[in-house]
């Protein structure tokens, strides 16, 4: 964990536009798991890949808020990681319900790119991983 010499505290990420993401990242956090867990716990049979994936996408979100919020070269570093790889699961579930929409018999946070969500899901790992690359550079 860096440690900012002025007062021996981690820096922070949730600073400017940073606070914007945690709040975003949090939006996102309820949206995806609340729908997950309703899907789940009353339909699963119908859509089970597209329920799960769902509840992944709640997860990282969640991991990444966490990270935001905790400071530190190390919540950076993780963050930076699951951004990337959140980009990776928004990019290939979005071309995926594209090229073969019957693969799911119900949409996923990630469906066609986050569209149900206004394209936050694609807009907002991109945002992130730019926010994180600057924060490293300003330490």
């Amino acid at each position: 964990m860096v440690v900012t010499p002025e007062n021996g505290r981690p820096q922070k990420l949730i600073s400017g536009p940073g606070t914007l993401l945690v709040w975003l990242y949090g939006v996102m956090v309820v949206g995806a798991v609340s729908r997950s867990v309703f899907q789940i716990a009353t339909d699963f049979d119908r859509a089970p890949l597209a329920y799960s994936l769902s509840a992944a996408a709640g997860v990282v979100y969640g991991f990444i808020t966490y990270s935001l919020v905790r400071g530190g070269e190390t919540a950076r570093r993780a963050a930076l990681v699951c951004c990337a790889a959140e980009l990776v699961g928004v990019l290939a579930v979005g071309t995926w319900t594209l090229v073969e929409p019957s693969a799911f018999a119900d949409s996923t946070v990630w469906s066609d790119y986050g569209m149900e969500y206004l394209f936050i899901p694609v807009v907002l790992p991109v945002t992130a991983l730019f926010w994180l690359r600057k924060a490293r550079r300003t330490q």
